[in-house]
């Protein structure tokens, strides 16, 4: 009976090391799969975002680049509805939500102080970014982006973006990372750019 169960441990030890090796049936080990971690700088095309009671689909990103400094800005797509996520890094984590809007006109140098359905926007930065673009991204095909950035009452934001002459107004609000619940995708584009 000792003899035995000596030779089943022996037999476990030896089957546990050769599968540990990847040997068995001289296959060798399974590559790594990448990882299903999400957060709010490492989403992915054909990631799910979901937020205030809907599903969007990461469907493009653009990285804006300063002076050494990044931050960017996730095309996201529910239907026919298209939301921008924007993420930024600067001692604390910045998350804005925002939509883009059409009755509010801009042209030239936007005013340092604007005012929009009630709400007073302060121009807090501006500036010149270059751009890189993956997926779906709609109309933004400049190198580079002149941009202003505006705060209003109650974590209101507006953006305004001049992409060689096409000008995009934007309206959010900054949001907490943990108001998203970040899911990993097929990694393809779910709508496509028509």
């Amino acid at each position: 009976m000792l003899v035995f169960v000596v030779i089943t441990i022996i037999v476990l030890v030896v089957g546990f090391i050769v599968l540990q090796q990847g040997q068995l049936g001289g296959s060798a080990p399974a590559p790594e799969l990448p990882s299903l971690d999400r957060n709010v700088f490492t989403l992915q095309i054909g990631d799910i975002v979901q937020y205030d009671l809907r599903d969007w689909v990461v469907e493009g990103k653009l990285i804006y680049t300063e002076d050494g400094f990044s931050w960017c800005e996730y095309m996201v797509q529910d239907g026919d509805d298209i939301r921008w996520l924007s993420v930024s890094e600067d001692d604390t984590v910045e998350v804005s939500w925002l939509q883009t809007v059409t009755d509010l006109e801009v042209s030239g140098t936007p005013p340092k102080t604007i005012d929009y359905n009630g709400v007073t926007y302060e121009q807090e930065d501006d500036g010149t970014a270059s751009m890189k673009r993956i997926g779906t991204v709609q109309r933004k095909r400049a190198e580079s982006c002149r941009y202003y950035d505006y705060e209003g009452s109650g974590r209101l934001v507006m953006s305004i973006e001049n992409w060689d002459g096409d000008i995009e107004v934007s309206i959010g609000r900054s949001i907490r990372p943990s108001e998203l619940t970040l899911l990993p995708g097929s990694g393809e584009t779910v709508y496509r750019e028509y």
